[in-house]
């Protein structure tokens, strides 16, 4: 028996690596013992201004800078 796991992660993306180059870093990483072999089967893009002030730079608002920016797209649970 294994587990097998689906996880949101929020990814701001500085280097403007984009989509497609995101889901090459994920999967092609050299994870410690094989430990994970994440395969990228979705990804949902946003484009915001972005400044140090913006929302999703801060611990206190980001959440619902999140749920706010993503909340027409399918939840994880």
């Amino acid at each position: 028996m294994i587990q097998v796991h689906k996880v949101e992660v929020l990814i701001i993306d500085h280097d403007n690596v984009g989509p497609e180059g995101l889901k090459v870093l994920l999967e092609n990483t050299h994870y410690p013992n094989r430990a994970i072999a994440p395969n990228v089967m979705g990804c949902v893009t946003r484009e915001v201004e972005w400044s140090d002030s913006h929302p999703l730079n801060s611990r206190q608002h980001q959440a619902a800078a999140y749920q706010e920016l993503f909340k027409d797209s399918e939840k994880v649970s």
